[in-house]
């Protein structure tokens, strides 16, 4: 079978028209139509470079929603005509500790849906389907789409790290941030949100944020100093992340999603609060399903701006720029 895509040819070079022929279905294979691609900031890495070497031609994507076309000979075959999801984590060996305690994403052989491995910026895709998500009827698919990476990617260390009525703080609110305070929310926590421009503030009520914090206003950091139990950080960025560690109450979590481009460093003092530095991926498959659920549960839904496939271009070069409230989609 042939796949129309869109691929770089070259690491930092635009997407363009690209044809390939897929691999068989196999045993446990899944023919996705796909209808819709979320446009994630790991894409961008993937075409830079930024994570080692890749083998173009480059097919981003792996924020799928599309209809199972066809099955492997071990799948049921009832999969057949359901709208369904891929995310980051396209297969793992099934078979090892973390596997079978449903901690797929930490196998050592973990397989990305879109590095060493043509993505979701295509027609359809062949996958594993026991790693294909069903899609609750309460989401939309464009709203869905980016679940299956911010989503999960915040999801996860809220559903470790928070409790109800507890103070959680996020840390930028973009892609990943805005679905974070939807989600600290509706799990019952008071959250704070923090960004350096009074414009989000808003957008983060609107969002269900208790409170707006410009983290350039050092009067307003001070004021918080010893009152959260959690702080989400979602700002690939480098700053001082001092003033947010003074943030956290005795026995509070900062927990890192998303990779600042320089090392980090920590003042010795914190520990002697018990309080922890975290990082956090993605999730099994079962929390991916829960998040899923969770979302249409209650209402939680990315802001998006949806875009046709031909525009693939525009998306990155908007996306390079932060010109997007707050991701993109495309559709087919």
């Amino acid at each position: 079978m042939q796949i129309q895509a869109y691929a770089a040819p070259e690491v930092k070079a635009p997407l363009e028209p690209f044809t390939y022929e897929a691999d068989p279905l196999g045993d446990f294979g899944a023919e996705i139509e796909i209808s819709h691609c979320g446009v994630c900031h790991s894409d961008l890495h993937i075409l830079d470079g930024d994570w080692g070497q890749q083998n173009p031609p480059l097919v981003p994507g792996h924020e799928i929603i599309g209809v199972v076309k066809s099955v492997g000979s071990q799948v049921d075959e009832a999969l057949i005509g359901q709208r369904v999801g891929v995310g980051w984590q396209r297969s793992s060996c099934l078979s090892c500790e973390w596997c079978m305690t449903g901690h797929e994403e930490l196998c050592a052989r973990s397989v990305q849906t879109c590095v060493d491995n043509y993505g979701g910026f295509a027609q359809r895709i062949i996958t594993d389907s026991r790693f294909v998500h069903p899609i609750p009827d309460a989401l939309s698919s464009d709203n869905a789409a980016p679940l299956l990476c911010a989503g999960i990617t915040v999801y996860s260390p809220l559903i470790r790290y928070a409790k109800p009525n507890m103070r959680v703080g996020v840390i930028g609110i973009g892609g990943l941030g805005h679905l974070a305070v939807q989600f600290a929310k509706a799990m019952g926590c008071e959250v704070t949100a923090f960004s350096t421009r009074d414009s989000k503030k808003d957008e983060a009520q609107q969002l269900g944020a208790s409170h707006f914090v410009n983290s350039k206003d050092d009067t307003a950091m001070r004021s918080i100093r010893r009152s959260l139990d959690v702080i989400i950080n979602t700002a690939p960025a480098n700053f001082n992340l001092h003033p947010y560690l003074r943030a956290l109450r005795p026995n509070g979590t900062m927990c890192f999603v998303a990779n600042p481009p320089e090392k980090v460093s920590f003042y010795m003092n914190y520990l002697f609060d018990n309080q922890s530095i975290a990082g956090s991926s993605i999730g099994g498959r079962q929390m991916m399903r829960d998040m899923l659920d969770f979302s249409a549960h209650h209402n939680i839904k990315a802001w998006t701006e949806v875009l046709p496939f031909d525009s693939v271009n525009t998306a990155i070069d908007r996306l390079r720029e932060n010109d997007v409230r707050y991701r993109f989609v495309l559709e087919n």
